[in-house]
């Protein structure tokens, strides 16, 4: 039970990332009508909210969501770059970085 509870923030953060990444595929469309952009954001979610469940039953379980994550990072990453628009490209880039980085460093923290 302690386990589970030490690993639910984590979680939390994941589940929270991936309605963050829908989200911004609806900011992308709302504000341009493009709907890959929406397409993107529900797949890119959707993704992040699967490898967050499955964090969740076995935190050995790490490379859908490190995946997707670090997928994010760099597209979103690059956009931000060309762009120097915040929204929503820097804060999809910046989240998916510090869930890359969270998620690397317990890896490494655990005991094998």
């Amino acid at each position: 039970l302690s386990d589970s509870s030490a690993q639910s923030p984590k979680h939390s953060l994941g589940f929270g990332k991936s309605a963050v990444s829908a989200s911004g595929g609806d900011f992308g469309y709302y504000s341009t009508g493009f709907v890959p952009s929406l397409a993107a954001g529900l797949l890119f979610g959707s993704l992040t909210g699967l490898g967050s469940y499955q964090l969740s039953q076995d935190p050995r379980n790490v490379w859908v969501f490190l995946a997707t994550s670090g997928t994010l990072a760099g597209i979103m990453g690059i956009r931000f770059y060309n762009s120097g628009k915040f929204m929503p490209a820097g804060l999809i880039a910046g989240a998916s970085l510090l869930m890359v980085a969270k998620v690397g460093v317990s890896m490494f923290n655990r005991p094998h």
